[in-house]
């Protein structure tokens, strides 16, 4: 018995402690910085592999293996199967890992960093097959290795095909 008296009484103490530090002032406070900061969370830096990359001066066929993007290119291409070079084709899904490459756009000489996503969740595509290998490295180097299945973390690991889109200069 006299134990829960001392639970109560510190109960008691520890509510109109809390009570007398908060106020509706800090309590509206306080929302108004969480409002603030979960409406700054779009502006966060995030990977978006969708989205697309710089604007650049391009020549050439995307549907050719000859495509400047396509230097580092190991796959399918999406453009040849219902995508873009850009973007995968509708029942597909993007895989949110990939290798990198570098290639020089023939317009203006610069060189740029080329993220190839596979895009996933359907057989192989079969068509407009390309295998250029410039800068590829061994496989115990992974993000510079194009011989890996990249359709980890998505809802299948099934390849359809391989987009190229320009993350920017090098």
């Amino acid at each position: 018995m006299k134990n829960e008296g001392l639970f109560d009484e510190w109960a008691d103490r520890l509510t109109r402690k809390i009570a007398r530090g908060s106020g509706r002032r800090s309590f509206l406070a306080r929302l108004a910085g969480m409002s603030f900061g979960v409406s700054a969370l779009p502006l966060l830096p995030v990977s978006r592999a969708s989205a697309a990359g710089p604007q650049v001066s391009e020549e050439g066929n995307p549907l050719s293996c000859d495509y400047w993007r396509h230097c580092a290119i190991d796959g399918y291409l999406c453009g040849c199967c219902g995508g873009s070079v850009n973007s995968c084709p509708p029942g597909t899904e993007i895989s949110p890992v990939s290798w990198i490459g570098t290639c020089t756009n023939p317009v203006d000489g610069n060189n740029y960093v080329i993220s190839y996503n596979d895009c996933c969740g359907k057989s192989t595509c079969g068509r407009c097959f390309c295998n250029t290998n410039e800068g590829d490295k061994p496989v115990y180097i992974p993000s510079k290795s194009n011989d890996i299945n990249w359709c980890l973390g998505t809802q299948s690991n099934a390849y359809h095909c391989s987009t190229a889109v320009v993350i920017g200069k090098a």
